[in-house]
C-alpha cells in the first residue's frame, strides 16, 4: 500500500508571498549596519521584485504562446 502524500496549498498567492518575502528582506535589512549581510539581503529583496515582476507578466491574460 502507499503512502498518501499530505499536500496543501499555500494560503497567499505567489504574488503575495514574493512581495512579503521582499518586504521582510528590506525590513531586516534596514536594522543591520552597512556590511556584507545587509548587501546580501538587499540583493535578496532585489531578486524577490524581479521574480514577482516575471510571474505578473508570465501570467497576464494576454499572453500568447510562441508560433
Amino acid at each position: 500500500m502507499t503512502k498518501k502524500r499530505n499536500r496543501t496549498r499555500p494560503t497567499l498567492t505567489l504574488q503575495e508571498r514574493l512581495n512579503k518575502f521582499t518586504q521582510e528582506a528590506r525590513a531586516a535589512a534596514r536594522n543591520l549596519p552597512a556590511g556584507s549581510e545587509r548587501h546580501t539581503l538587499l540583493q535578496k529583496a532585489r531578486d524577490g521584485e524581479a521574480a514577482a515582476e516575471m510571474e505578473r507578466l508570465l501570467s497576464a491574460p494576454g499572453l500568447q504562446p510562441p508560433k
